[in-house]
């Protein structure tokens, strides 16, 4: 069902420094940052060869990462994303299973403008998923 490992998200408690760390010294491409206000999130994708980096931060008081970095004020892993041929059917098959999907359980467009969802970390060996319409 899962397909290509779309991303590693990392949220960071400074941005621009995530950023600068990435560009300058490692040497990725990085892109401009981009608030996403429907998922309290802004953003930064580090390009690589097989995969992409997701650098979070937190916008606006009711972000659902603040509270992660309250937790993990250096920041760290928050989830890592899949893509699914058919995430519709990918939802139903898991729900089907007992996985227990976040939210409303529908999708929403994510980053890259494409409907993902969330699972929760406790079906999935503690980590947070996110699943993308390939």
């Amino acid at each position: 069902m899962i397909g290509r490992l779309n991303h590693v998200a990392i949220v960071v408690p400074d941005l621009p420094a995530a950023t600068a760390t990435y560009r300058d010294t490692l040497g990725a491409r990085v892109s401009e940052p981009v608030d996403l206000p429907a998922h309290g999130v802004t953003t930064v994708f580090v390009e690589l060869p097989n995969t992409k980096i997701e650098l979070l931060h937190p916008l606006g008081e009711g972000s659902p990462i603040a509270r992660f970095l309250e937790k993990n004020a250096s920041g760290g892993i928050h989830h890592v994303c899949y893509e699914v041929d058919d995430i519709l059917a990918a939802r139903d098959r898991l729900k089907a299973q007992g996985a227990r999907v976040l939210g409303d359980g529908e999708p929403k467009t994510g980053a890259h403008g494409k409907p993902v969802l969330f699972l929760h970390p406790k079906d999935f060996c503690g980590t947070l998923v996110e699943l993308e319409q390939a």
